[in-house]
């Protein structure tokens, strides 16, 4: 995983929703879970205090000096990759 994404406190990118549209996210965490790194991305709104909004989960896969956000297409993955974040979450809360 790329030191730089591990040490930004706040780094913002771009993806293209389901729409076409353009989104511009906040890089809310960054795990590995089976030899792969994921990343949990929150779309930033005009309000920013909108807790409706959804966290985007994509796969983050380095080439060399380059990396990019892919889409989980593998509906198994997906769920594992979702279950293994929120037994984060409930470690955090105890």
């Amino acid at each position: 995983m790329s030191e730089e994404i591990q040490e930004t406190e706040q780094q913002y990118v771009e993806i293209f929703g389901e729409d076409g549209k353009l989104i511009k996210c906040e890089i809310y965490d960054v795990v590995d879970f089976e030899d792969k790194t994921y990343a949990l991305l929150l779309p930033l709104t005009e309000d920013e205090n909108d807790e409706n909004s959804e966290v985007i989960v994509m796969e983050y896969i380095e080439e060399g000096e380059e990396g990019y956000f892919q889409n989980i297409e593998d509906d198994d993955e997906f769920k594992r990759v979702c279950e293994y974040i929120e037994s984060l979450d409930d470690e955090e809360g105890e």
